[in-house]
């Protein structure tokens, strides 16, 4: 990487890469939860994840890029961390706490992630590519404060 434009496609590819793995996770982990709340944020979040993919696929079109991402070790780790927790766990409250937990993790990745993407796109003159960030970063708040009030409200109160 020479330049920031550079840099730029790596994270685009990066989170490219992120989000179509998110999209194989969800469904997992929607059908380990016990928590018909959680279930539903869960398939929920599936669905805006799809549209976070055609929005990246708009950015790479802009860029003239093929639709292509980078392995996101980052990911990996966290979507890891959410299968031992399907695996290790016994009762069903303590899965759905690890599985809230996990998730919170990743939408904390993502929003750090397109926070800076938004940045760097406005930085570059990428002008038509700052609101469908800021679009899919807004949804990554929004489901990251709705696993917020399930956690609060009764996932980690059955945990306990």
């Amino acid at each position: 990487m020479k330049t920031m434009d550079d840099l730029f496609l790596h994270l685009v590819k990066d989170i490219y890469y992120a989000e179509k793995q998110i999209l194989k996770a969800l469904p997992k982990m929607a059908k380990a939860t016990d928590s018909a709340e959680l279930k539903k944020a869960f398939e929920q979040h599936m669905k805006e994840t799809e549209g976070q993919v055609e929005r990246l696929e708009q950015i790479f079109d802009m860029l003239g890029k093929a639709h292509r991402g980078e392995k996101c070790e980052a990911i990996q780790g966290l979507i890891e961390e959410s299968e031992e927790v399907m695996k290790d766990a016994d009762e069903a409250s303590v899965i759905d706490a690890g599985l809230l937990a996990s998730a919170q993790a990743v939408e904390h990745y993502e929003i750090a992630r397109y926070g800076t993407l938004k940045a760097w796109a406005a930085q570059l003159g990428l002008k038509d590519a700052v609101p469908l960030i800021e679009k899919t970063l807004e949804q990554e708040k929004a489901a990251d404060k709705l696993l917020s009030e399930i956690a609060l409200s009764s996932v980690n109160k059955k945990a306990a």
